[in-house]
């Protein structure tokens, strides 16, 4: 039978938790602000790691502005702190190198919702419209 989860989904997931967790109680860098970490993927070397972020606090999503360029560079120059924090967390002979990279995913979905909601208001609208003119014989 075949596994659900191969090794290096399984590092990920932990690496996601575990450094969500060092993020949120060990980072005291005042530029860093509400952090999520939404996917880690591991290289099957375990050479490197992905860390995919977005920050709570940007109503747009923008991987240019100055707030995520800032947030990403400390969070990358903050990566060899996190990576020995890791090895203490996680029992592997090497710990990945950590890239931290804008997820713009959670922006899109913002967006696509809200284009979902205006459409369905506009649809509601025109069908209160539609139901007006056919009870009105006139």
């Amino acid at each position: 039978m075949a596994r659900e989860f191969n090794r290096t989904d399984r590092i990920a997931d932990q690496i996601q938790k575990d450094l969500a967790t060092l993020i949120r109680t060990e980072m005291k860098d005042p530029r860093v602000g509400m952090v999520t970490i939404n996917d880690v993927e591991v290289a099957r070397d375990l050479g490197f790691a992905n860390v995919y972020v977005t920050l709570l606090t940007l109503e747009e999503n923008d991987a240019n502005s100055d707030e995520v360029k800032q947030t990403l560079k400390v969070l990358n120059s903050a990566s060899g702190f996190f990576r020995s924090q890791l090895s203490k967390m996680i029992k592997l002979r090497t710990i990945p190198q950590l890239r931290f990279h804008f997820d713009s995913s959670v922006g899109r979905g913002r967006k696509l919702d809200a284009l979902i909601t205006q459409a369905r208001k506009k649809d509601g609208a025109d069908d209160a419209a539609n139901e007006q003119t056919d009870q009105d014989p006139s």
